[in-house]
């Protein structure tokens, strides 16, 4: 019960912590006062005690790469067929772990300040013993012990906190995804997670999306041309990929340096276990790859993908599958496998020109930026020219996932895979399933007739293959054609003003549209931007139909994360650039006391510096009240960096 007064006009306000949620609240009266007592519900989460259920794991501490080494056993394979090869890996290293490390019910427990350790404890239970003595005897000698002791305290706080901090930085130096989540968590106060308890089920999640990408397909029927294109006979001239080379052990090596140590709940043991110990599982995993690669087979036993549900935005229902993303994880072996081929495979389609130019995308040369500047070259030039120029994002719904399986192996005859190297491929996409993993619950096992994994090694490059012929399709009508994995940007280029586009750009749309589905692709008009470029006082350009739907012109569309306006000024991108990075170097500043010069500039690198750099080609040649945004944001790091007030000049 909170008093609030009734006569009076003035308003009183509740302050509570993070992590303090208020609901049901009402005021009532109270015959004793001239106040009203306001009551409310406090809802905060509590963490878990020694009540709570006990969550069943491994001890990392017992995990050592030696001891797993010595526990392994008969890893000779006892037979040539690659699926018995990797169920018997399966089961040795599950093994093994269990021999070393076994299951062991964990209590759960608080542990806010990771940072504090036994010396911090003890000198915080003397500071205390010492408070109590002053505060008992009032002298000044037990003040200044006590004063000494909490200055030593604060202190030894804070070198704690910065070699802990240190400690983070630099294990996540080189990957940006977790140096973000390291940040996050040191300078975002915890929130309140709403409960679980009546969140959707992993058999509900698997319902939905099974059924999204069941519905798609249905609605993506076969057509003609798509059954004329499968029965159009491969190439008989050109160079061909017939087989996969089979590894040795100097290229095992540098597939298991270049792999992300990521586990999932199908590896038998953590994969950074594998990378320790890979003097004793390398020839094994030689055997297992180079039978793969041999016989032509993707294993059966690491086809599955094992699903968890992401929630998009933090302030969407969390109670409608609707809410989440699906997140695909697989198998350690299976990805290691997947990079021999796709080292090979993409070597093959760089000598032989198999994809596109300007094709970009998981493609050494062909990044983001390599796109971007090619996009706006063009753009600029037909407005100097005195023209104007359309540009379309075509938007595609689900793209990775209604693949059809039938289309990519031809598409992939086409381009020169065949023999052993197609049945591999062709192996790798069929007979796959997944599962959802929810809450330490899984699903049932739901195949996946069409669409490649996504997660997978080779899911990009085999999309890059599937796409390849629209590019042609489109610069067949005069078009422009410009793709990054499932975006597809369109430039028209238009002389003077005209108050319609020409025919040719109807007759593209419409051959785009029955490409797609021929294909079983489709595309979103809802979500498909068009820009207009042209000089000012220019009339409206009509523009066509997609899919049945008008298309409608944008005054700002976002193009590969960069805001493109009418006029090209940028001014729009720089905003939002320089409006990110000050944020993140306010979060960089509130660390700076806990960090080393060296980590404070790993941490400005990644979240305030990263942002300036990208695609900073664009940049070139414009105005300096554009480009004195961005050298606001590069002076405050430099500051912050060099530690001198926020009013110092730094050039």
């Amino acid at each position: 019960m909170i008093p609030t007064p009734v006569e009076l006009h003035w308003q009183e306000f509740l302050i509570f912590s993070a992590g303090i949620q208020v609901t049901q609240a009402s005021i009532l009266e109270v015959p004793w006062s001239d106040h009203c007592a306001l009551r409310v519900r406090l809802e905060h989460a509590y963490p878990p005690g020694k009540g709570a259920e006990p969550i069943w794991a491994r001890p990392r501490r017992l995990m050592e790469p030696s001891r797993f080494q010595n526990a392994l056993k008969d890893l000779e394979p006892v037979s040539d067929s690659t699926d018995v090869q990797v169920d018997m890996w399966n089961i040795r290293l599950s093994n093994a772990l269990d021999e070393i490390a076994p299951r062991r019910p964990l209590q759960p427990r608080r542990n806010r300040s990771p940072w504090f350790t036994e010396e911090l404890r003890s000198m915080k239970r003397e500071k205390r013993r010492l408070e109590g003595v002053w505060r008992e005897l009032h002298d000044r000698a037990s003040r200044s012990a006590y004063r000494a002791l909490m200055e030593s305290y604060e202190h030894a706080t804070i070198e704690v906190k910065r070699v802990y901090y240190a400690s983070l930085i630099e294990s996540a130096s080189s990957r940006p995804a977790k140096l973000f989540k390291i940040i996050r968590s040191l300078t975002t106060v915890p929130t309140n997670p709403k409960s679980d308890d009546q969140a959707p089920s992993a058999e509900a999640f698997q319902s939905h999306f099974a059924d999204k990408i069941s519905l798609l397909r249905r609605d993506l029927p076969a057509t003609t041309d798509t059954m004329r294109e499968l029965e159009t006979p491969w190439p008989l001239a050109g160079p061909t990929l017939d087989q996969f080379i089979p590894l040795d052990a100097e290229a095992l090596d540098r597939l298991i340096a270049a792999a992300r140590p990521t586990t999932c709940s199908l590896d038998p043991c953590p994969s950074w276990l594998v990378k320790s110990c890979l003097e004793g599982l390398r020839d094994p995993l030689l055997k297992i790859i180079n039978s793969s690669l041999e016989q032509g087979v993707f294993p059966e036993g690491l086809k599955e993908v094992v699903v968890s549900p992401l929630l998009k935005k933090p302030d969407l229902d969390r109670l409608v599958p609707t809410s989440y993303r699906p997140v695909s994880n697989l198998s350690f072996l299976g990805k290691v496998i997947e990079r021999a081929v796709a080292v090979q495979l993409q070597q093959f389609l760089d000598d032989t020109a198999g994809l596109d130019p300007f094709q970009s995308g998981f493609r050494a040369g062909h990044g983001t930026e390599t796109v971007l500047v090619s996009i706006t070259d063009h753009l600029r030039c037909q407005l100097d020219r005195g023209g104007s120029v359309l540009l379309v994002l075509l938007d595609l719904t689900a793209a990775f996932d209604t693949v059809d399986h039938n289309l990519l192996t031809h598409r992939l005859a086409v381009a020169g895979v065949r023999g052993t190297a197609l049945n591999w491929l062709a192996s790798f996409l069929h007979n796959r399933g997944q599962r959802v993993e929810r809450g330490g619950l899984v699903s049932e096992r739901s195949p996946l007739h069409c669409g490649v994994p996504q997660g997978a090694i080779l899911s990009p490059l085999l999309f890059n293959i599937y796409m390849q012929p629209l590019a042609q399709l489109v610069r067949d009508f005069g078009l422009k054609c410009y793709q990054y994995a499932d975006d597809t940007q369109l430039v028209l280029k238009m002389e003077g003003q005209p108050e319609s586009v020409p025919d040719s750009f109807h007759q593209c749309l419409e051959a785009i549209i029955g490409w797609l589905r021929s294909s079983r692709l489709r595309v979103n008009p809802a979500k498909t931007e068009i820009l207009w470029l042209g000089r000012p006082g220019s009339g409206d350009i009509q523009l066509p139909t997609l899919d049945g739907e008008v298309l409608r012109p944008s005054s700002l569309v976002k193009s590969l994360g960069v805001l493109l306006d009418p006029s090209l000024t940028m001014e729009a991108q720089v905003s939002a650039v320089t409006k990110t990075a000050f944020f993140h170097l306010r979060q960089a500043r509130r660390l700076a006391p806990y960090l080393s010069r060296d980590n404070l500039a790993t941490v400005i690198q990644a979240t305030v510096i990263s942002r300036l750099d990208y695609c900073n080609a664009l940049y070139i040649g414009f105005p300096v009240s554009v480009i004195r945004k961005l050298k606001l944001v590069q002076n405050a790091a430099a500051r912050l960096l060099a530690g001198v007030p926020i009013r110092c000049h730094m050039e």
